[in-house]
C-alpha cells in the first residue's frame, strides 16, 4: 500500500494485488448528509445523482458508454459522513475509469434540465425507500436517537426538502464542498503506484481543480460518541410486518472495541447459529428476520437489534429480545460462541477483501476515518486478542444504558 499527496491536499492511495486482472478506482468525498444545512437537507445525495449527468467534453451517454463498452462496474452512493464515486474494470482499461472520474468530480456542468430532471428520479427514490419497512424503521431510530443533529435526517433528504432544492443551492454546494483537500482517490488491484498517481493528477488538474497548497483534510475522529437519545417512536404505515429495533448507544468508528463488537454482534444476531436467530426463530417462530448491528460514526454510534414480525407477534418479540439482550449483559458469552465469533469475524474479514472493490473501499475508508491503515495480518491479530471477559465487559457497557425503541407497521 502506498500513499501521495498531490498539490491542493488531492491524496492518492493504492494497493497492488498480485494475481489479479482488475482494477478498482473510488473518489471518496469527505462531505455527506451530515454537513448539510439543514434548508440542504439531501444536496449531497441529488449531487451524487448529478455529476452523472455530463460534462463540457463527455455526455451523460458517453459516461455511460465509456464503462459499458469494456465491461465495466460503476457506480456512486451516499452516506452520512461521505460520498464515493466508484469503478471496477479490467487494469488496462483503469486509465479510462480514471479521466471519466477525474472528468465528473471537476467538471460537471449542473444544469438547470438535469436538476428538474434528477429532482423526479429522487422522489421516486425516496418513495421506493418508504415502502421499504427496513428502511422506514430504521430512519425512525436515527431520528429519535440523534434528533436535532444532521445525523437524524435521512440521508437522501425528505420529498419536501428535495421539491424545495434549486439548481443554484445544490451547484453552490458542489463549488463549496467538492475540493481536493477533503478527497481521497483509492485504488486496488493490478496496478503500479506511480502510473496512478500520474493519471490522477492529469485527469483532476481540469479547470485548476488542483491549484493551490491545501492540506488534506485531517480524520473525522472522536474519543466518545455524542448524546444518544432515549425513547419510543412509533409510526403507522399499512405494512403486513411490524418492524421493531431496540436500539442504545455504541461505538464510535474508530474505537478499539470494534474488534470486540464484531465478535458479540456474531454471538448475539449475527448468523443462524446466533442466539436471537435461535431463539426468536428457530424455537418460537416469532420472526423470520432478527439481527443485532452495530453502526459507528466519527462521534456517534448505535447497537441494536431488528425484526419484524406479524402484528399480534410483536409483544412477544420484543420481549424474547429484551430478555436476550438482560442475558449477555448478565452472563455475556459462552467461550464456545466468542470462539464462533471470531471464525464468523476472521472469515468475513478475509473472504470480503478477496476483490479489488473491497480493498479500495478498505482503503478509502480508512484515509477519512482513521489514524492508520492496519494490515489484515494485523485485523486477524486483533479479533483473535478477543476474549470471553472483553465481549462481557463490552455487553455490561452498550446493554444496560436506556434503550431506543422504534417501531413501524399497522396500527392496531
Amino acid at each position: 500500500m502506498r500513499r501521495t499527496v498531490l498539490k491542493g491536499g488531492l491524496r492518492v492511495l493504492t494497493e497492488h494485488m498480485p494475481g489479479v486482472r482488475s482494477a478498482a478506482v473510488g473518489v471518496f468525498v469527505g462531505v455527506g448528509s451530515r454537513d448539510e444545512a439543514a434548508r440542504l437537507s439531501g444536496a449531497s445525495h441529488f449531487l451524487e445523482h448529478l455529476l452523472f449527468k455530463g460534462t463540457p467534453t463527455r455526455s451523460a451517454m458517453d459516461i455511460s458508454a465509456a464503462l459499458d463498452e469494456v465491461g465495466g462496474e460503476f457506480n456512486a452512493y451516499t452516506a452520512r459522513e461521505y460520498t464515493c464515486y466508484h469503478a471496477r474494470v479490467l487494469d488496462e482499461d483503469l486509465p479510462m475509469a480514471v479521466d471519466v472520474l477525474g472528468d465528473m468530480i471537476t467538471s460537471s456542468l449542473v444544469t438547470d434540465e438535469d436538476v428538474e430532471a434528477e429532482r423526479e428520479v429522487i422522489l421516486d427514490e425516496i418513495a421506493m425507500h418508504d415502502d421499504d419497512p427496513d428502511d422506514v424503521v430504521h430512519n425512525l431510530v436515527a431520528a429519535t436517537a440523534w434528533a436535532g443533529t444532521p445525523l437524524a435526517r435521512p440521508i437522501a433528504g425528505t420529498a419536501e426538502s428535495i421539491k424545495a432544492l434549486t439548481r443554484s443551492q445544490v451547484k453552490g454546494y458542489y463549488q463549496r464542498r467538492y475540493r481536493p483537500e477533503v478527497m481521497t482517490v483509492a485504488v486496488a488491484g493490478n496496478v503500479d503506484h506511480a502510473d496512478v498517481v500520474r493519471r490522477v493528477r492529469t485527469s483532476f488538474a481540469r479547470n485548476g481543480f488542483l491549484d493551490g497548497d491545501a492540506r488534506p483534510a485531517r480524520p473525522r475522529l472522536a474519543d466518545r460518541p455524542r448524546r444518544f437519545h432515549a425513547g419510543e417512536a412509533r409510526a403507522s404505515r399499512p405494512f403486513e410486518q411490524v418492524n421493531v429495533v431496540v436500539a442504545r448507544q455504541g461505538l464510535v468508528r474508530s474505537d478499539p472495541r470494534r474488534y470486540v463488537l464484531s465478535i458479540l454482534n456474531a454471538g448475539l444476531g449475527g448468523g443462524s447459529s446466533s442466539r436471537l436467530f435461535q431463539e426468536v426463530r428457530e424455537r418460537r417462530g416469532l420472526a423470520y428476520s432478527v439481527y443485532s448491528f452495530g453502526l459507528g460514526y466519527s462521534d456517534a454510534g448505535m447497537v441494536g437489534v431488528a425484526a419484524g414480525s406479524l402484528p399480534g407477534k410483536a409483544d412477544d418479540l420484543l420481549r424474547v429480545v429484551r430478555t436476550e439482550l438482560a442475558r449477555v449483559v448478565e452472563s455475556g458469552l459462552t467461550e464456545e460462541e466468542v470462539e464462533r465469533g471470531k471464525g464468523q469475524a476472521r472469515g468475513g474479514t478475509v473472504l470480503a477483501l478477496e476483490d479489488s472493490g473491497s480493498r479500495m473501499t478498505r482503503l478509502g475508508e480508512a484515509e477519512l476515518f482513521q489514524k492508520e491503515l492496519l494490515s489484515v495480518d494485523e485485523v486477524l491479530s486483533r479479533l483473535e486478542a478477543v476474549t470471553p471477559k472483553h465481549v462481557h465487559d463490552l455487553a455490561r457497557r452498550l446493554f444496560s444504558t436506556p434503550e431506543t425503541l422504534a417501531a413501524v407497521g399497522p396500527t392496531r
